[in-house]
This record gives C-alpha cells, structure tokens and sequence, in this order.
C-alpha cells in the first residue's frame, strides 16, 4: 500500500527526541509516530508508513528494552501514513488498535478514503498526493473503538478529543494536568503540502494538510476547540513541536485568519 518516495524519504532520516515527559517523538521526516508512557505501561500512538517498524522497534528498545510491548496502539486516524506499521505491529505485539467508531471502517476493510486533491496547492506533495494509498487496511478482530467516556486505554491521564475535518473520525489527545496535546493532523507545524518545508521542517503553522481533508468547516472548529485548551505544548504528526506563548500566538492567528491560511483557495 506504500508510496515508494515518500517512503524512500522517510527512511532517509529518522530521529527520536523526548519532548515532555514520558513522551518520544519518532520522526520519520514525513510523518511522527509517539511512544507514550514508562516502562510499565505505554502506548505506541499511531505507526508512520509502511516501512516504519524497524524503526519504531528500535526506539521501543531504545527506551522501554528488548521484548517490551505496549498496552495498545491508539491511532489519530487511518490515513496511509499513519497506519502503515499497524497491521505489522499490532500482530506482533498481539495487541489491540483502538480508533474513534467512525474510523473503524477505514482499518476493517469496509470503506476508503476519497483520492487526495492535487489542486489545493502548487507545492510538490500537494502535486503528487493522488499517489497516496487511500484505500482501506483490514486489521480484524484486533481494531477496537475508542471508550465513549473519553479515556484512552494505556493512557490513563490522557483523554481524546473528537477533532474532525481531516477526517470524519479524527482525534486528538490532551493531558489535562500539564495541557499537553497530541494533535495528530488537525493542524500542523509546516507547510505540509510543499516537500521543501516538509524536508527542513520549516515552521509554519497551518490547517490539516489540504489534499487530503474533507471538511473545513469542521477543522475550523476543531482546531478552535484545541486552542481553548490553552496548550502548554502541541505536538504534531507533521512538523516540530510548538509550545507557550509562541504555540498561543500562532493558534489565535490560526483561528482568526482560518479562511486565508487554512482553506484552499
């Protein structure tokens, strides 16, 4: 189901790097995948692209030791670059995947994704963004929907949040006592739709990545929902982690200018 660039790109260079506590960023240049928690109990939250795992492993390694295995999977969503490991890995690791209910046809093999629209920007991933896988994965009796009281299995100070417009099931996850939220691909830290800002990280905040978001009204208020959270942190799927003042200002210009920064002209 993989895209052999943006694989390729990926596997060029990957980092780690602990951003709060108990939380490390895996970055694979396009994308980030999360381990959350200690060593007596994490999560990994969603899994990059499909050739991702090996990387995922080792940081697993890395930071909990050999043969350790999380509680569960969470994803934010089923898009490609987040679910590309999950079947490996979930298999693997014999555990559950836990997604928001109106996800879970996308990662039982029900329904797909539409095609990503290349006309919502001149940059080079928007360009090449119908390449994308968009059909769906069949995890099985392994893909588990989300608690409805908002808690997140393995993480037991966090609680999602119904975040749609990227996806009709997207979520983000917020840790009350610190403010601290992983905000998936409701909104981003770089202009994801261009492969230069994508590469060197560049940041710029932004809207969900265009090409392949269905509902700006939505994202509009979800994204106005994350910012009256007041985070102390955001960490993203794509782009750099953003925090304090700078994370605040940006996310009122973000809500305030919606139409002109976020929505495809």
């Amino acid at each position: 189901m993989g895209n052999k660039i943006v694989e390729g790109m990926s596997a060029m260079v990957t980092s780690s790097q602990e951003v709060s506590s108990h939380i490390l960023v895996v970055n694979f240049i396009i994308v980030n995948a999360f381990l959350v928690g200690h060593s007596d109990e994490w999560v990994l939250v969603d899994t990059g692209l499909e050739n991702s795992a090996d990387f995922i492993l080792q940081s697993v390694e890395n930071r909990f030791g050999k043969n350790s295995r999380p509680q569960a999977i969470i994803l934010t969503h089923g898009h490609f670059d987040h679910v590309g490991s999950v079947i490996k890995l979930s298999t693997l690791w014999d555990v559950p995947v836990y997604i928001h209910q109106l996800e879970m046809p996308y990662v039982t093999g029900k329904k797909d994704y539409p095609v990503a629209d290349p006309t919502v920007d001149e940059g080079m991933v928007a360009k090449m963004s119908p390449t994308f896988p968009h059909t769906s994965i069949d995890i099985g009796s392994r893909a588990a929907a989300l608690p409805d009281d908002g808690s997140v299995p393995g993480m037991p100070d966090w609680k999602w949040i119904h975040t749609p417009g990227h996806t009709e099931g997207h979520i983000s996850l917020f840790r009350e006592k610190d403010h601290v939220l992983i905000v998936g691909d409701a909104f981003t830290t770089t202009k994801q739709e261009s492969l230069l800002s994508v590469i060197t990280h560049h940041e710029q905040i932004g809207g969900p990545p265009k090409y392949l978001t269905t509902d700006w009204e939505a994202s509009e208020s979800s994204i106005r929902h994350l910012r009256d959270l007041k985070p102390s942190l955001a960490i993203p799927s794509h782009g750099e982690s953003m925090e304090g003042e700078e994370l605040m200002r940006h996310l009122d210009m973000l809500v305030d200018n919606f139409s002109k920064i976020a929505i495809p002209k």
